[in-house]
């Protein structure tokens, strides 16, 4: 490739693990030493002919899988020239190219910065400029969006950018076709040997997730091989997960829940079979579990209660062979928890985490109190866990609090964040995390709240900070905050209070085009536009977003129409 500048390696701007750290993962066993690529190779092997991979009518065994991930490794050096440590940023859909793609970059040792379907050209030009990608992958168009014009939009105004890959049926000349990489090779073996024998090394960076962050745009999470391999197996291990399990994919793959949680990774990791689901629509969702024989899958709750309102209005037998349905992203509600058995017929498991690390199970054996009322307890022995309050000193159990932590799958900083590392995370490695916890005397976290400005609209992190900097773009807005309003099927949304200049005006759907202009992802849009002559502060003089929030609960409440 022609590149036009240097790019900063990542093991340069990632927090290193403290040595002592690493020696202790090492010991007890929860690093292993090996790429993440090599440990699911090394299951493929024991289950070749077995189904590994299922995305609509194609149907990939463990050894065609293996075989197309290393082709596919071998192109994209070879064919693209990408080189080991660079970095591709992934907006696929759930489809089969994005497993062989991750598995691909995996074994070479390429990074993939996992991006979401929704992300629009705000986003994405922040990711790409941000890891220094080298190459986008995109479906050519989803939803009606072209996200193929969107990432060559990208690549021209990018120092690094170079390649675009793209899966769809209509590839432009000047891009790769992703889906034609992937094709089985004639020398499988020979090119399985290349990568066993040039693995990346276990400590290096596997793969970057995106923060739900309260500072504006996405922070870059470096998750290694190491660390990432452990929080997939364990997780896989806790879930019961093993040969005969069937795991669907219906949140969007790149998320850590669906990818690792145990996910994709963690049902490849124990031999088992992973389906693709474009989206988590009920009838189609239900259908597909009949069909494949769905084991265990993962929803966020507002996905959780549209799949109990179908299965309460037409039964849950297309769902007969479903034992474990997760559920994250945000709290469920205590009475919703209480229906999944009898409705579903299957065991609900809570899982309260974070891309940063830690996760929290219920037990697929605890009470069914706790699987209902509670979020889980730490998964691994080596997960620490403090709350604390505002002077960071510990609380006793049943007090609510801050949440910090650390352990061995909890990364120590973000990548190129020095000003959100001295926030994030304590001198000694704790990360906070944000969340307003409390702890019960068995172990298991209930979820209070969040003590950041963060507003979770169906398990998507939206930064009240982002919105609020775009919407001072728009020439009528003299002040502005955008808080969480409630919402009985995502939970929250997101409400916009704003004081505007003399003598202008200012509707929503001008904040929404302002918006859709920016290329910022639909999801992040205001749903309610509040017109006020000030904004509550506090008796500092900050803006009061606790107040704020409580406003437009009662309005909603009391069924009180926008003011503006």
């Amino acid at each position: 490739m022609n590149r036009t500048r240097a790019v900063t390696p990542t093991a340069a701007a990632t927090v290193p693990w403290p040595e002592a750290a690493a020696r202790v993962h090492a010991e007890r066993g929860w690093w292993r030493g090996v790429a993440l690529g090599a440990e699911v190779l090394a299951v493929a092997d024991t289950r070749a002919d077995a189904i590994a991979l299922v995305d609509g009518d194609v149907r990939l065994t463990y050894r065609s899988l293996a075989a197309r991930s290393d082709a596919l490794a071998a192109r994209l050096v070879d064919d693209l020239g990408l080189e080991r440590d660079d970095r591709i940023v992934v907006q696929l859909p759930n489809c089969w190219q994005f497993v062989v793609l991750t598995l691909a970059c995996l074994r070479a040792g390429i990074v993939p910065v996992m991006a979401l379907p929704a992300h629009r050209q705000h986003e994405m030009n922040h990711l790409a400029a941000h890891s220094e990608a080298a190459a986008l992958a995109v479906p050519s168009t989803l939803r009606g969006f072209d996200h193929a014009a969107m990432a060559e939009g990208l690549r021209e105004g990018s120092e690094t950018l170079e390649r675009v890959l793209v899966v769809g049926a209509d590839v432009r000349p000047d891009h790769v076709d992703l889906t034609e990489l992937c094709t089985e090779p004639d020398d499988a073996a020979a090119v399985r040997a290349r990568w066993d024998a040039d693995q990346p090394s276990s400590r290096s960076v596997a793969v970057f997730l995106l923060s739900g962050g309260t500072t504006g745009l996405p922070k870059l999470i470096a998750r290694t091989h190491d660390d990432y391999a452990y929080n997939a197996r364990a997780s896989a291990e806790l879930c019961g997960l093993d040969a005969a399990s069937v795991y669907l994919v219906s949140l969007p793959a790149s998320h850590n829940f669906p990818l690792a949680c145990p996910g994709i990774l963690g049902t490849l990791l124990t031999g088992g079979r992973v389906v693709m689901l474009p989206s988590p629509e009920p009838e189609r969702a239900f259908a597909t579990m009949a069909a494949e024989g769905v084991t265990v899958t993962a929803a966020v709750p507002s996905v959780a209660q549209r799949w109990l309102a179908h299965a309460a209005e037409r039964g849950a037998q297309e769902i007969a062979t479903l034992q474990l349905l997760q559920v994250g992203g945000a709290r469920l509600a205590d009475e919703v928890a209480r229906t999944v058995r009898p409705v579903l017929g299957c065991t609900l498991q809570q899982v309260f985490g974070m891309a940063e690390g830690l996760l929290n199970y219920t037990r697929l054996d605890d009470p069914e109190d706790v699987i209902c009322t509670t979020q889980g307890r730490p998964m691994s022995e080596g997960d620490e866990v403090r709350v604390v309050d505002e002077l960071d000193q510990d609380l006793p159990d049943g007090t609510p609090g801050a949440l910090l932590t650390r352990g061995p799958y909890t990364p120590r900083g973000y990548y190129r964040a020095d000003e959100q590392n001295t926030r994030a995370f304590t001198p000694d490695g704790w990360y906070r995390s944000g969340d307003v916890v409390r702890r019960r005397p068995d172990g298991n976290l209930v979820v209070e709240g969040r003590d950041k400005d963060m507003i979770n609209r169906g398990g998507e992190k939206i930064s009240a900070e982002e919105v609020e900097n775009l919407t001072y773009h728009l020439p009528q807005v003299a002040h502005v905050a955008a808080v969480a309003m409630p919402d009985d099927t995502l939970g929250e949304r997101v409400c916009l209070f704003a004081v505007l200049k003399p003598g202008t005006t200012l509707t929503l759907e001008d904040v929404r085009q302002s918006m859709a202009t920016a290329g910022l992802a639909a999801y992040k849009w205001p749903e309610r536009l509040e017109i006020v002559g000030e904004l509550r502060t506090t008796k500092v003089g900050k803006i009061d977003k606790k107040a704020l929030r409580e406003e437009i609960a009662q309005r909603l409440a009391a069924g009180q129409h926008p003011r503006g």
